[in-house]
């Protein structure tokens, strides 16, 4: 699959955002040494109330509009996307220096097509180091990436596989089902951060229970609506 030189490939960077305006103008800010070298930024909105939209005017090449839910507005900035590698990014996501070059590094080889970043949590509470490291090690054991880890993908694989599914929830579990079919994704071991605030509002043994119950549910085949449902009701 792989037919662009990784090294001359332009990163389209794809951020789906709402009521994020404590927290997008730090992440785009950091990206903007990899705009000005030419990549491009896609910010897609799914109907925040708050000033978020405002804070991206001028740090981002496309702010959209988008029906809300992680995927569509993936979608959506995937659609307008211009570049040869589209990576995917949480509003909240902390980027590590030096992170296009590991990407272009991650995928220079001929059979690599996908990838996506180990990561750390923002506070240094033991149990979140734990959590963090275990979520690492379970991706490079089974290949199921996550949103939080920033999913990278050439254009023509995301194309082919036919982007993200239109499901409300699990759209990363679902995606990476689809593109292990085409190989393994790339490991970039440089930590891209990413806020414990989940785990700091809903306790954290609560919410590891709350997203293990999610998983396995979904492996045992619930529907992603229904698990929406339910992760809505306990406050995810």
């Amino acid at each position: 699959m792989a037919t662009v030189a990784a090294n001359n490939s332009r990163l389209s960077i794809i951020i789906p955002v709402l009521n994020e305006e404590g927290r997008i103008q730090a992440t785009l800010e950091s990206l903007q040494p990899l705009r000005s070298k030419g990549h491009e930024i896609i910010v897609v909105d799914g109907g925040s109330h708050d000033t978020t939209i405002s804070r991206c005017a001028s740090l981002a090449d496309h702010i959209l509009q988008s029906p809300p839910g992680r995927a569509t507005q993936m979608q959506a900035g995937a659609v307008v996307s211009s570049g040869d590698i589209l990576w995917f990014l949480h509003a909240d996501s902390r980027v590590p220096g030096q992170a296009q070059r590991h990407i272009t590094e991650a995928l220079a080889d001929a059979n690599a097509d996908w990838g996506r970043f180990d990561i750390s949590l923002d506070d240094d509470h033991p149990l979140l180091r734990c959590v963090a490291w275990f979520m690492n090690q379970r991706t490079q054991l089974t290949g199921i990436a996550t949103g939080d880890q920033g999913i990278f993908i050439r254009r023509a694989l995301f194309a082919e596989i036919g982007g993200f599914p239109d499901v409300p929830l699990m759209e990363d579990i679902r995606i990476s089902r689809s593109l292990k079919k085409h190989g393994r994704p790339c490991r970039v071991r440089a930590r891209l951060g990413t806020s414990s605030r989940r785990w700091k509002t809903q306790g954290i043994a609560r919410t590891i229970l709350t997203m293990w119950s999610l998983r396995l549910a979904h492996f045992a085949g619930v529907s992603p609506k229904r698990l929406a449902r339910y992760y809505s009701v306990t406050g995810g």
